[in-house]
């Protein structure tokens, strides 16, 4: 055997070899697809869905910044307090706040399973609230009266809804207008436990059946009797005509609001509404706050009260909004605005108001004081919707 024999023959062995190990190698398996987050656009915009489920999920919310002066609202003074931003201030009124919104929606044999919620935090200036604490010493944070609310939290399947919301009896009939002090003259009171019913008639027509729990000492029920709020309407594309009655179990009094609703055309809207309540039983002397004779529903001075107003667009980045109330206690109120899309999801709202109260004015400074008063304010508001 010589030595180029040896050689090959060497080779081939180790060929044979590697051939053999090669039949028992491991074989990596190929990465999976990433399930990646599909569009869900049953509900909407914005939804999509969770993954490994069929539910459809939205999130979104807001930043706002405000900026007041003046004795108007929620700044001094006044008789009412901005349902979303009350507060009481001698100087500027300032406040950011930090919304966060969650929708879901799926659909079921039972109809369509939908849940929404809204949480708003809060840091703004309360200098005429305490700044001392329990132990008299000085609170340095002056938004310690400040915090985090949950302001709607409820369930719904098919037309039954259940949880935290709004009153039915501002909520389907909607709100006092587009400006931010719609409360001058107050048209009810807002949150509350909810159990509800929707129903959808078809050709416009709708209707609401809602026993509600109330808040507040003087508005939350006391006994197992809930409050009771009904409504119907009928929506066309020339507006809408809407009712709503509602049974205050406390006070075992009635208050009720009828809306007309009219699109005048692609750039004029304009609503007006009025409300009428009893108050037999409502003279509380001790509810100084927001005033004698007004319940959880009527809120407004005397028997009746009428707002009216409407929005111009100018263009599509550009609109104008005011509102006018009255009531039967001779209080008036009067806000206008103009609000600036700056771009797409960042508006800018510049707002002016006036009030006028009559023979039962409430001076915050002084809940005893009962005096007619003239006030103006104003409101500048910076908002990133997303």
């Amino acid at each position: 055997m010589n030595i180029k024999s040896l050689l090959l023959g060497s080779a081939a062995a180790l060929i044979a070899v590697s051939g053999a190990r090669a039949a028992d190698a491991v074989t990596v398996a190929e990465p999976e697809p990433a399930e990646y987050v599909k569009i869900c656009d049953v509900y909407g915009s914005g939804y999509f869905y969770i993954p490994g489920t069929e539910t459809c999920l939205r999130i979104g919310g807001y930043v706002r910044y405000d900026i007041g002066v003046g004795d108007v609202g929620s700044f001094d003074g006044a008789e009412s307090v901005d349902h979303e931003d009350g507060d009481v201030q001698d100087t500027f009124y300032k406040n950011a706040r930090f919304t966060l919104k969650t929708w879901t929606g799926q659909e079921t044999e039972l109809g369509t399973l939908k849940t929404y919620t809204e949480t708003r935090f809060n840091f703004g200036n309360n200098n005429r609230h305490a700044f001392f604490n329990s132990t008299d010493s000085f609170d340095s944070n002056p938004a310690g009266g400040k915090g985090v609310s949950l302001n709607f939290a409820w369930i719904q399947l098919g037309g039954l809804r259940v949880g935290k919301d709004e009153s039915a009896f501002d909520t389907f009939i909607g709100y006092a207008g587009n400006v931010i002090q719609d409360t001058l003259v107050p048209y009810g009171d807002f949150d509350t436990n909810v159990v509800q019913y929707y129903f959808d008639a078809g050709n416009g027509f709708s209707a609401v059946l809602s026993l509600e729990e109330g808040s507040g000492i003087k508005g939350t029920i006391d006994s197992y009797v809930p409050h009771v709020v009904g409504g119907l309407k009928w929506t066309q594309g020339w507006g809408a005509i809407t009712g709503v009655i509602a049974y205050d179990s406390n006070y075992e009094e009635v208050a009720g609001k009828v809306r007309l609703d009219v699109n005048v055309n692609d750039a004029i809207s304009l609503f007006i509404m009025a409300g009428y309540g009893t108050d037999d039983n409502l003279s509380d002397p001790t509810w100084a706050i927001p005033g004698n004779g007004r319940g959880f529903y009527k809120q407004w001075g005397g028997n009746w009260a009428v707002w009216g107003g409407g929005t111009y667009k100018f263009n599509e980045k550009t609109s104008f909004n005011i509102q006018a109330s009255t009531d039967d206690e001779k209080n008036v109120g009067l806000a206008a605005n103009i609000a600036y899309d700056v771009v797409p999801g960042f508006t800018v709202t510049a707002e002016v108001d006036w009030s006028h109260y009559g023979g039962e004015g409430i001076n915050w400074t002084d809940s005893s004081a009962v005096a007619k008063k003239n006030a103006v304010g104003g409101l500048l508001r910076f908002q990133r919707s997303f």
